[in-house]
């Protein structure tokens, strides 16, 4: 109709990369500085802590409803984690892109994956540490991994890193400023991707204006 303008659909932009190379201060930083992003809303088993609400920290289900979901696939990605279920329900991020909301998406490599699969038209990030001498670091300063846990927790960021490159962007989180300020620009861009615009590249096209 003349004179309503079409909204752009959102983008999920997926920001991934081993434990301990700073995902979720990444992500926190970014949300304080861009205030059109919003994290997905992850569907879990575990029973709600105090002070979570329904919806914005978590959609809580029973086992029987999450079983469901992977069955209808309902999840662009689920994992188990010590008994207890999380994943990402589709239909909600689905919405919110639709809405011309853009969602970002705080994983590990194994689910980011299971995402590209299911939803190849996001973007996926990888946020690399600067060497894995720092990551050790990293890791020994949270005080709570035994020497053991910290040879596997290594031994997994090696084989996480050799997936990078499935990813379409990397970044190296040396800085949380940079860094942050890298992702802004990616998603910038990817707001101008042609395959993006087609719609108003089309209508000006045709009807000389842009919508």
């Amino acid at each position: 109709m003349k004179g309503i303008k079409r909204k752009q659909p959102g983008v999920l932009m997926v920001i991934s990369g081993p434990s301990a190379t700073g995902k979720g201060t990444v992500c926190k930083k970014l949300m304080s500085v861009a205030d059109h992003l919003r994290f997905s809303v992850s569907v879990t088993t575990r029973l709600p802590r105090a002070g979570e609400v329904e919806g914005v920290n978590y959609f809580f289900r029973k086992k029987e409803e999450f079983q469901k979901m992977i069955q209808n696939d309902e999840l662009l990605e689920w994992a188990e984690v010590y008994g207890n279920f999380y994943g990402t329900p589709r239909s909600s991020v689905q919405e919110a892109l639709e809405r011309g909301e853009d969602i970002v998406l705080e994983i590990d490599p194994q689910g980011a994956l299971q995402v590209k699969s299911r939803f190849p038209q996001g973007v996926f990030i990888f946020l690399m540490p600067p060497s894995l001498k720092e990551l050790s670091a990293r890791i020994q300063k949270r005080g709570s991994e035994t020497p053991e846990a910290m040879i596997r927790r290594l031994q997994s960021a090696k084989i996480e890193i050799g997936s990078a490159f499935q990813y379409d962007y990397l970044v190296v989180n040396d800085d949380i400023e940079v860094a942050t300020f890298q992702i802004q620009q990616i998603l910038d861009a990817e707001k101008c991707r042609m395959s993006r615009n087609l719609y108003s590249v089309n209508h000006m096209h045709q009807h000389g204006t842009l919508e």
